[in-house]
């Protein structure tokens, strides 16, 4: 589904209704996130039904190394060739050569997607390792996408923004399944840092919002990023 100029959205229903996406501008394609299956399949369906080939991915960048967002990294880059990248704090979960930070085993709303809490909780998040290509940090550009640092999922939580297309990807900042919200309360390692990373995104200003969980924002973002400012995180 395209969501705005070359911005293509594409989710699973498994992992809290995980979406990922497909960045089309003109110099190769570039994914954010890899969805849930380490086949990779519906990505692959996603660029085949592009009129593009595989080769025509050149990056994936991902935003935290939970295994929603990276279980078809290794097929991709092994398919493609394509250069991944990834905050610091988070190559080596993706590398295989550290588990992800556990969360509390403490049910918290939604209790929807307490499965997805209590395997976190106890250590089971397994993907296929991947070893990340190179590590950026808030500032940098990757393809068309500027990298905002937005730490409170977890430490290396990272969203990207377009301006040219007004498209920002707020990663596990902002969730749209079960229902809008700043989060997930369950999942969110560091509440002050979240409520913080929330306010760098409603000055971005953009109007349609990708999220990893949940269909995207595409209208709007802006105005309904800075009401989320008003509740607590993961309400």
């Amino acid at each position: 589904m395209e969501i705005a100029p070359g911005v293509h959205s594409v989710g699973q229903n498994k992992a809290g209704q995980i979406h990922a996406y497909l960045l089309d501008d003109g110099n190769g394609l570039t994914a954010i996130d890899t969805l849930f299956d380490t086949d990779a399949h519906v990505m692959l369906d996603l660029i085949k039904g592009l009129g593009k080939s595989i080769t025509d991915l050149k990056r994936i960048i991902l935003t935290h190394a939970h295994r929603s967002h990276i279980g078809g990294v290794a097929e991709l880059k092994r398919l493609s060739g394509a250069t991944v990248y990834a905050h610091e704090w988070e190559a080596d979960i993706v590398a295989g050569d550290r588990e992800a930070q556990r969360v509390p085993l403490w049910p918290r709303r939604p209790l929807q997607v307490y499965y997805i809490q209590f395997g976190l909780a106890i250590g089971v998040d397994g993907h296929r390792p991947c070893l990340v290509d190179q590590t950026v940090k808030d500032g940098d550009h990757v393809g068309p996408v500027q990298v905002i640092h937005a730490p409170g999922h977890t430490p290396g939580h990272l969203c990207f923004h377009w301006p040219e297309r007004r498209f920002l990807h707020a990663g596990d900042a902002i969730v749209t399944y079960p229902y809008l919200s700043s989060g997930w309360a369950g999942l969110t390692l560091n509440f002050k840092q979240s409520r913080d990373s929330l306010g760098r995104l409603a000055e971005v200003g953009a109007d349609v919002i990708g999220v990893g969980h949940g269909d995207a924002i595409t209208q709007g973002g802006a105005d309904i990023v800075r009401d989320l400012l008003k509740r607590p995180i993961g309400s």
